[in-house]
Formats: structure tokens, C-alpha cells, sequence
């Protein structure tokens, strides 16, 4: 199945395996058999994907330190620049990479979570991007160990960022996600983001049912403005297991929602992968995406036919917290890995 291109001799080229929606289920069900071995021998094949690829910028000294795992590391001609500043070296580096979506081929960009070093840079990222949407899909610490910085303020007053200032203006907290709307200053100007945070999904593992994840991924699209040209952030610890598995799904609903006669998973997949190392990061993920395609397919993702789902009430929610305040220290405690 796998070809190679004549200029890029050991770099397989994204690989298809087109399923037809009205087989799918099925399929899903062939696919399951026997321990799930069909689907560990398919997901193997990914297994190279893109990896011959340099990542020549994250490996520089100056670089090195910004990576949060030292084997996920962005391709150079797929990562996300920021705009360099004068005489620092590696000042254009973040470790984070353009990813395709449904509608464009930098419809996002897949990220590691911040590092303590790194949050100015994230957020440099976000302004540089003009990006209103960032989707974080961990939690700060989980089982006792760090995966990602805590790299927005803790309450209503306003951070210094680097150049940027983010202040919290709201903060609602639902049982499976929490919404944040922050606004940035820049100079004179001042923008509106909005951050989702899934907070029940396990570190390399999958969510206990793909109700709730289908829901979220469900939200974050009616977000996103449909003339949107800004890419949407997505990021987890590493930026690449819950992050593709989040990006995939997205894809997915729309080829669904907009009349696909067919879907194509080990293709979406093989394609993000040539964009960054581990995409979908887990043979477990991969079987979920599957799993809650099979799940749409059978009306399985929403609420039975007759049923009022009751509203989502939030656990906690802090709201209209105040205008834009001028510029303060940071004195909230920095987790550090």
C-alpha cells in the first residue's frame, strides 16, 4: 500500500483507505475482530510516516530547551514560525506545527503545551496568528505530573506575556469542560480569544465514552466563524496524541455533516502525520476516532429520539470579572516540570 515519491525516495506519501459511511459500521465491526488485530496491523503502517523529514530548527542549542519531549519535535517545513526578533537566535522557534483541516491546509496548528520558558512564546504565537480560538485538550497536572504550564492568569488580573497582556474576563466550568474568554492587548490594539479546555480525557488514552468528546469537538466548530482564515490552536501535553485524535475528528463530522458518501481515517491520519511526528498517538486513539465514526453513523452520539437534554449547568463560573486593568506582576506560583 505504501508508495514513494521519486524525489523523497524513503518518505511514504499520505496513504488512502477510503470506507463508505453506508459499510462503516460494519466494517468497524470486521475491523474489531479478534482483538482488534486488523486495526493494530493497519495502524502499524503508519508507524513511519513522514519521520524522514528534518527538524533541523528544534535541534539547534538554542532550541533544544523550548521542547517538552525530546522525541516530538516539529518538521521544519511544516512548523509555525513566529516573527524573529532582532538578534535573538531562535527567536522565530515554538514547537508547533500547521496542520490540515476540512476546509484549508493550515486550518490549525497543533501545539505542545506551553513550558514555563515558553508562554510568552505561545502567546506571541496566538497574536502573530490572529488566532480567537485556542482548544486545549489536558489538564495542567495529571496522576502528579506535569503536562502543561499553567499559561493563563489565575484570576482577573491582567498578565504581562512578554509584549502581551491577558486578562480573564470570564470563566466557566462545565463537568467535562471549562470555557475561558480572555481578552489580548498589543500596543493599542486589543483582540478576543476564547479558550475551550476538555478536561476528562486520560493522557495517552481515550475518553470513556465518545459522547462527551464528540460533543466538545461539536462545539468548538459552532465557534469557529465560517469565514474563519485564522487557524484554530489546538494543543495537549506533547501536541500530537489527543491533539490529532481532537483535529481528526473535527475533519470527520464535517465530511459527515456536509453529505461525504465516504470517510477516510488511516488517510487523515497519514496526512497529519507528514505535517507532524505522532499525530493520533496511540493505536487506542486511532480505534476511537473509528469508534465514535461508527457511533455518529448509528445515531449513538446524541440524545435518544424524544429525550430533552437537560442544559449543562456550570460547576463554577466567574463572569464579567472586570475591564482590562493596567499592567501588573505576575505573582501567581509557576508548576514546573
Amino acid at each position: 500500500m505504501e508508495e514513494y515519491s521519486n524525489n523523497q525516495p524513503k518518505v511514504p506519501r499520505v496513504l488512502n483507505k477510503p470506507v463508505k459511511l453506508t459499510d462503516f459500521v460494519k466494517y468497524h465491526t470486521d475491523m474489531s475482530k479478534d482483538s482488534e488485530y486488523q486495526y493494530s496491523e493497519e495502524y502499524e503502517k503508519l508507524k513511519h510516516v513522514g519521520t524522514e523529514q528534518a527538524r533541523n530548527a528544534a535541534s539547534l542549542p538554542e532550541n533544544v530547551g523550548k521542547n517538552r519531549y525530546t522525541n516530538i519535535l516539529p518538521y521544519d517545513n511544516t512548523r509555525t514560525k513566529l516573527a524573529a526578533i532582532d538578534d535573538v537566535e531562535g527567536s522565530d522557534y515554538i514547537n508547533a506545527c500547521y496542520m490540515p483541516g476540512y476546509s484549508s491546509k493550515r486550518e490549525f496548528i497543533a501545539s505542545q503545551g506551553p513550558l514555563p520558558g515558553t508562554k510568552d512564546d505561545f502567546w506571541r504565537m496566538v497574536w502573530e496568528q490572529n488566532t480567537s480560538i485556542i482548544v486545549m485538550v489536558t489538564q495542567c497536572v495529571e496522576k502528579g505530573r506535569v503536562k502543561c504550564d499553567h499559561y493563563w492568569p489565575y484570576d482577573n488580573e491582567p498578565v504581562y506575556y512578554g509584549d502581551i497582556i491577558v486578562h480573564m474576563v470570564s470563566e466557566s466550568v462545565l463537568p467535562e469542560w471549562t470555557v475561558r474568554n480572555f481578552t489580548l492587548q498589543h500596543g493599542n490594539e486589543t483582540r478576543n480569544v476564547r479558550h475551550l479546555n476538555f478536561t476528562v480525557w486520560p493522557d495517552h488514552g481515550v475518553p470513556d465514552s465518545t459522547i462527551s468528546l464528540l460533543k466538545f469537538v461539536r462545539t468548538v466548530r459552532g465557534l469557529v466563524p465560517q469565514d474563519n482564515k485564522n487557524p484554530v490552536i489546538v494543543h495537549c501535553s506533547a501536541g500530537v496524541g489527543r491533539t490529532g485524535t481532537f483535529i481528526a475528528l473535527d475533519r470527520l463530522l464535517q465530511d459527515i455533516e456536509d453529505g461525504h458518501d465516504s470517510v477516510d481515517i488511516f488517510g487523515i491520519v497519514s496526512e497529519m502525520r507528514k505535517h507532524r511526528v505522532f499525530m493520533v498517538q496511540t493505536e487506542a486513539q486511532y480505534i476511537f476516532i473509528h469508534q465514535a465514526v461508527s457511533d455518529v453513523l448509528q445515531g449513538k452520539d446524541r440524545e435518544p429520539e424524544g429525550a430533552t437534554a437537560a442544559p449543562e449547568e456550570p460547576l463554577y463560573e466567574n463572569v464579567n470579572m472586570g475591564k482590562l486593568a493596567p499592567e501588573s506582576e505576575e505573582a501567581a506560583p509557576v508548576l514546573y516540570v
